[in-house]
This record gives structure tokens, sequence and C-alpha cells, in this order.
């Protein structure tokens, strides 16, 4: 499976209480978070989240004064095994295609896990991971 979703990336100030805060705004509008990820840098920090409802979530939240921006993004199931990033990661590298940044969960028991990735076209990247990409 290879999706190209909406990513929304929130800009925070780095204190206690920011991420709570918007995690319960999306929850008093019954937003789901699908995927998350947090950078930080001195003084605040970049909120990644893949949402069900992301036009809602990105309204919401700049209504509440917040700085965010909604970017492609491709999920990817990967099997849960030794070499499957590095699979992936070839295939695009070989064709060009950066990997800006990413971030994945997984457990031992699982035998999928999720992949999030940034590039700088995630519809390319799909169409060459499903294939379609080599002609």
């Amino acid at each position: 499976m290879v999706n190209v979703r909406k990513q929304i990336s929130i800009f925070l100030a780095n204190r206690p209480g920011t991420l709570a805060d918007i995690s319960k705004n999306l929850r008093d509008r019954e937003i789901n978070i699908l995927a998350m990820t947090v950078s930080d840098t001195v003084d605040h920090a970049v909120v990644r989240m893949l949402v069900d409802k992301p036009g809602k979530a990105v309204h919401q939240l700049e209504e509440k004064g917040l700085l965010v921006v909604e970017n492609d993004v491709l999920v990817v199931s990967l099997e849960n095994k030794p070499g499957a990033l590095a699979e992936l990661s070839t295939k695009l590298a070989e064709h060009g295609i950066n990997i800006e940044y990413a971030y994945c969960t997984g457990m031992p028991a699982q035998k999928k896990g999720l992949m999030v990735i940034r590039t700088g076209d995630p519809h390319q990247a799909r169409a060459l991971l499903e294939g379609d990409g080599d002609r």
C-alpha cells in the first residue's frame, strides 16, 4: 500500500502544555491523530501530523492563531523485516528522489509497519513504488 496523504505541520512554542492544548483542541472537534512526530529547536517545535480530517484541523488550528502548513506525503506499508527500508530508499535514490524526512512505527510482532515520507514529488514517488514509475 502506497498512498499520498495530507500532513499538517504546526509550529508551536517549545514549552510544557502546548502539545496537550492542540491535542485537546483536535479531540474536542473529533479529529483523530493517526501519526505524529515532533522536532524541537531551542525556542519552538514543529509537530507533524496525519489526521483523519486535515482540512478541518488546519482551519481549527489557524483560528487559534497557530502557523499551520499542509503538505502531501507518502504513507507506505512496509514489511517488518530487515532490509525493507534499504529497498525502498534505494529505489527512490536510484530515480533521483530525495527523502526530506520520514517517520514510522512498527512493533516486533507486526507483519507490517507504516512509514510517512516527505519527498519533493510524492506523486512521482508513489508511481515509482507502485511500479508505474519504471517505464
